[in-house]
């Protein structure tokens, strides 16, 4: 029952959100279309692995077919991926908005929002499409047991009865890649943003500017730092709790909390 609540709290939670945008002509700005598309996403992370996990648990079932598990694992990692994707475009348009403020709605109009949201997208089907066919052309022989509640890469390289190293060496660094090369343009972003905000004579103003930035780098170090602990700990290292712990943190707790972030 507790899955299942978390589940639907997190169901609920993106979904009004999404509604309260869509609803709301004075929310339909490039920054709430983006935390749109955000919310999706969340609601596409948990969606892939809560509800075969419940399932099991109610028919008291623990499996679930190769071309599920394949399945789940592109799904997770493109949601992720453009998850990690969109929070950089996201802070490109905190950037815009703060420094071309005059010129925000003609450099951030629709069509370009929606080629960038896209982009976001691509990135993640690609970036999964390599992870996966990485993962699976794998020969897995020494058991078909995974010690988590869904199919994780992590946990699928441990069953495969040939040398994973360099495959674990090549997908750990080309998630270091991708997720250093947000974070670092992130980062710069808002060191710019932050300064031109100080200068900012009136504290009110000061304030509406903090108030449009501190959510998304909230959002971004909940999201960065829950799945640093899953992938960047050496698996062989993990014992079972941990890892299913780690997987919880970045499969259900930034979708469950996204929401309640932005919302306030």
């Amino acid at each position: 029952m507790q899955l299942l609540d978390v589940y639907l709290a997190a169901l609920t939670a993106n979904l009004l959100t999404i509604t309260a945008v869509a609803l709301s002509h004075h929310l339909h700005s490039p920054m709430h279309f983006f935390l749109t598309n955000l919310f999706i996403l969340d609601l596409g992370c948990i969606s892939v692995t809560m509800p075969k996990s419940m399932s099991n648990s109610l028919l008291n079932t623990r499996w679930i077919s190769y071309a599920g598990c394949v399945a789940q694992v592109f799904c997770l990692i493109c949601f992720l991926g453009a998850n990690v994707s969109l929070l950089t475009v996201m802070a490109y348009d905190r950037y815009i908005a703060i420094f071309k403020p005059l010129h925000y709605e003609i450099i951030m109009n629709r069509r370009t929002c929606i080629q960038m949201a896209a982009c976001a997208w691509a990135a993640g089907v690609m970036y999964s499409a390599l992870h996966t066919g990485n993962t699976f052309s794998l020969p897995f022989c020494r058991s078909n047991i995974i010690n988590q509640f869904f199919c994780e890469v992590p946990q699928l390289l441990k069953l495969s009865c040939s040398d994973t190293y360099h495959r674990e060496l090549a997908a750990l660094v080309f998630s270091l890649c991708l997720a250093l090369g947000c974070f670092a343009f992130i980062v710069v972003s808002y060191v710019q943003i932050f300064t031109a905000v100080w200068r900012i004579p009136s504290k009110q103003g000061r304030q509406k500017a903090f108030s449009t930035c501190i959510p998304h780098l909230i959002v971004v170090s909940l999201f960065l730092s829950t799945g640093g602990i899953a992938y960047l700990k050496p698996i062989s290292d993990s014992s079972s709790p941990l890892d299913l712990l780690a997987a919880v943190l970045y499969c259900v707790v930034p979708p469950l909390m996204n929401p309640i972030i932005y919302s306030m």
